[in-house]
């Protein structure tokens, strides 16, 4: 059993995005939660994301950290650095979570209080189930698109939850490290589907709650033709074994 305030890190990657993150850490501030820890994992953003991270960072009294990376090389990566740190630094439970504002903060709650009160190793924050929804500014066809690539990833790997795809994940540190997170290759969307197959693959469960996803609030959109085409052929690697090629 974790104590009774278990510490919590929000890892949040960061790339360009010095007008969202202030607004996301005063908002996870504001939640009031406990031991409640925020790294950020900035791939070295041109904005000058970093320096404000570290200017929040050395005005947040322990509560906010920075991992500070010398290159852009995807968002896998920087999840993978940014988990590898907070275990090492004793998180109890790990939030992954985007800087760009389209996670609900107050899902956050809501999530690690499920982690902790159930038999549920990892806690999505869904669009697909009862009471969640994806952004009213998204085109109909982006809205199909995501629906189809949740179907396509289920149909492949049997994974059984609404929300395959889904970046805002709550994990109980053990199951974290026992996705042995060196060995996760995959970047973007299919990140997010390989870890869920080592999580499923190890006997343990998925829960989701309800999320509304928002539309980013500034910058741009990080998806790439590249993102697009690993993340369809990433479910056809995991189902035949080659999960762990470069």
């Amino acid at each position: 059993m974790v104590e009774a305030h278990p510490k919590i890190v929000v890892v949040v990657p960061t790339y360009n995005e010095r007008e969202n993150l202030p607004i996301l850490v005063g908002r996870l501030a504001e939640l009031g939660m406990p031991n409640l820890h925020v790294l950020v994992v900035d791939d070295n953003s041109p904005d000058g994301t970093g320096e404000v991270a570290d200017k929040l960072a050395a005005e947040s009294d322990g509560r906010i950290s920075v991992l500070h990376r010398t290159e852009k090389d995807g968002l896998g990566r920087a999840y993978v650095a940014g988990m590898t740190r907070a275990l090492d630094e004793g998180a109890d439970v790990v939030v992954q979570m985007d800087a760009d504002l389209s996670h609900p903060h107050t899902a956050v709650p809501v999530m690690v209080e499920q982690l902790l009160t159930t038999d549920a190793s990892v806690v999505l924050g869904s669009r697909y189930v009862p009471g969640g929804s994806t952004a009213s500014e998204w085109p109909w066809h982006r809205k199909a698109l995501s629906a189809w690539a949740n179907f396509y990833v289920n149909a492949i790997l049997e994974l059984g939850v609404k929300d395959a795809t889904a970046g805002f994940k709550a994990w109980e540190a053990g199951a974290l490290r026992g996705v042995d997170l060196e060995s996760v290759h995959s970047n973007g969307y299919s990140f997010q589907v390989e870890m869920n197959y080592r999580v499923v693959k190890q006997g343990l469960r998925i829960s989701e709650v309800p999320i509304r996803f928002e539309e980013r609030v500034e910058g741009m959109s990080k998806m790439s033709l590249d993102v697009q085409l690993e993340s369809a052929l990433a479910p056809w690697k995991l189902r035949f074994g080659k999960d762990k090629e470069q």
